[in-house]
C-alpha cells in the first residue's frame, strides 16, 4: 500500500467472522451493511482524508492504515443515504508534515477527485490547510489532533461568525493548561517554569502572552520564562537551557516535534541541567519517542487525549477504548498511540454524518454535520456554539511516562479537569 497517496475503492463487504478476525471483536451486522441495489451504483459517495505518514509528525499518521482498514469493514456494502444506497471510496492522501503540501493533496481530493467530505489530522500544519481549502471551496470538512485555538484562531477565525464549511473537534489550551497545573501541583517544586515555544502555529498559540499559557500560568501560581521562540528543527537550545538555569525554573514545558525534543534533553543533560518536572505537548505523546530516549525517557510527562483506560465505545465498531488498542497491537504489532482513537472518531463522525444526510450534496451533507450529536470513542461529540461555532471540546488529562519492569507505560496522574477518566498512578519526580 503506497502511504502518499491511498486510494481505497470499497466494493466488498466483509463478513462478520473476518470483522472478528480484524479485531473488531462481536459486533452486530449494522444497516449500512444493506444490499447495494444495482440502479443506485451510478453516484459513489467520496471522503477525502488527509493526515502526515511522513515527516517529523509522522506519528500522528502512524494508525491510518489500520483505522482505515476497519472502516472499509464496517462500510463495505455502503451507506443509506435519503432512501438510496451508495458505495464509498476513501481516498487518503499524505501531508507530508508541510502545510503547503497538505494544501495541495486537499485542493487536489477537492478539484480533481471532486470528495464530497473532506477529513483532515494531526496539528495545524495538517488540519489549517486542509480547512482553509475546504472553506473556499464550499466543501463540508471535519478535523481533528489540534488544540482548538491554533485551529480557530490561526485561521483568523472570529468568534463572532466562526467558518461556513468546516467543523473541529479536540480539546483547548485552557484544558491543557489545567491539566499541567494539576499535575504540577501534586508535587512540591518552587513554581518556576521554562518554556519550549516553537515558532509556528502551535508554539505561537501555547506562547501567546494573552491567550496561550503565561495569563493561565500567572494566575495558578507559578511563574513562566519564555526565551523566545526558537525555529523548528532547531539544532542548538544552549539558550534557553542557559536561560532556564539561571531562572532557576525546576519545570519545563512547551509544545515540540519529537525531533526538537530528543535535541533539548540531551543537551540539557550534557550541560547539567536537571529540572523536577518535564511536561511537552506534541513530542512526548508516542511510545516510540520515549523508547528512543532510553533510560532518559522516565519520568517525563505530557497532556493525555486518549488511552485504553478511557470510558468510552465507538458508535461506529462497538469497540471499546480498550479493545480498539488491543486491536491496533494485535493487527500492527506496535503499542498503542493516543492518535488512534482521533482518527478513529474522525471517521466516526463522518459515517455519522453522512447516515444523517437527507441527500448526497454539500449543503445536505453539511446540515447533518453540524447537526451531530454524537458519542465516540473519545467522547461526546456536539456543535453547541461553544467555545466558538466551529468548535466541540473533548476531555483531557494529563500524565506521566513510568518504566513498568522491562517497558514504558503512560500513566494517568491527573484527571481533575475530567474526573470520568480515571487516574492510575501519582507523579514521580525526576531523579
Amino acid at each position: 500500500m503506497n502511504d502518499n497517496t491511498m486510494k481505497t475503492q470499497i466494493k466488498n463487504g466483509i463478513s462478520r467472522r473476518s470483522l472478528v478476525q480484524a479485531g473488531l471483536g462481536a459486533i452486530a451486522a449494522p444497516a449500512v451493511l444493506s444490499i447495494i441495489p444495482a440502479n443506485a451504483q451510478s453516484k459513489t459517495i467520496k471522503i477525502g482524508h488527509v493526515s502526515p505518514r511522513t515527516g517529523p509528525l509522522a506519528g500522528f499518521g502512524e494508525a491510518d492504515n489500520f483505522i482505515i482498514e476497519q472502516v472499509r469493514g464496517v462500510i463495505g456494502k455502503g451507506l443509506d443515504i435519503g432512501g438510496k444506497t451508495y458505495p464509498v471510496q476513501i481516498i487518503s492522501k499524505d501531508s507530508q508534515s508541510s502545510g503547503s503540501r497538505a494544501a495541495e493533496v486537499a485542493s487536489e481530493l477537492i478539484l480533481g477527485d471532486k470528495v464530497d467530505l473532506l477529513l483532515g489530522a494531526a496539528a495545524p500544519d495538517t488540519t489549517n490547510p486542509v480547512a482553509d481549502q475546504a472553506e473556499v471551496n464550499e466543501v463540508p470538512c471535519l478535523t481533528t489532533n489540534c488544540p482548538w485555538q491554533p485551529y480557530f484562531f490561526g485561521r483568523k477565525g472570529d468568534p463572532k461568525k466562526g467558518f461556513n464549511w468546516t467543523y473541529h473537534f479536540f480539546w483547548g489550551l485552557e484544558d491543557v493548561i489545567a491539566s499541567f497545573v494539576n499535575l504540577w501541583d501534586s508535587a512540591p517544586t518552587n513554581k518556576v517554569v521554562g518554556g519550549l515555544f516553537p515558532n509556528d502555529a502551535d508554539g505561537n498559540a501555547w506562547g501567546d502572552p494573552k491567550l496561550g499559557l503565561p495569563p493561565a500560568l500567572a494566575a495558578a501560581g507559578y511563574k513562566l520564562h519564555d526565551p523566545g521562540r526558537y525555529q523548528v528543527m532547531n539544532n542548538d537550545f544552549t539558550s534557553q537551557i542557559s536561560a532556564f538555569k539561571a531562572a532557576g525554573c525546576e519545570i519545563v514545558t512547551g509544545n515540540m516535534i519529537p525531533p526538537d525534543f530528543a535535541t533539548f534533553w540531551s543537551q540539557a543533560a550534557q550541560q547539567g541541567f536537571k529540572p523536577k518536572i518535564v511536561t511537552i505537548g506534541k513530542a512526548l505523546l508516542f511510545p516510540s519517542v520515549i523508547e528512543s530516549l532510553g533510560a532518559r525517557g522516565n519520568g517525563l510527562s505530557s497532556e493525555i487525549w486518549w488511552t485504553p483506560h478511557h470510558p468510552f465505545k465507538s458508535g461506529l465498531t462497538g469497540q471499546s477504548a480498550a479493545q480498539l488498542a488491543e486491536a491496533y497491537t494485535a493487527a500492527t504489532k506496535r503499542p498503542w498511540t493516543q492518535p488512534i482513537g482521533f482518527q478513529h472518531a474522525l471517521f466516526e463522525v463522518a459515517i455519522d454524518t453522512l447516515k444523517r444526510a437527507k441527500a448526497v450534496d454539500p449543503k445536505s451533507i453539511l446540515a447533518a454535520l453540524t447537526s451531530t450529536d454524537y458519542k465516540s470513542i473519545v467522547g461526546p461529540i456536539k456543535w453547541s456554539g461553544q467555545p466558538v461555532k466551529n468548535v466541540s471540546k473533548t476531555p483531557l488529562v494529563a500524565g506521566q511516562w513510568q518504566r513498568k519492569n522491562d517497558k514504558f507505560e503512560l500513566v494517568i496522574t491527573a484527571n481533575k479537569s475530567a474526573p470520568e477518566i480515571p487516574a492510575g498512578g501519582k507523579l514521580e519526580l525526576l531523579s
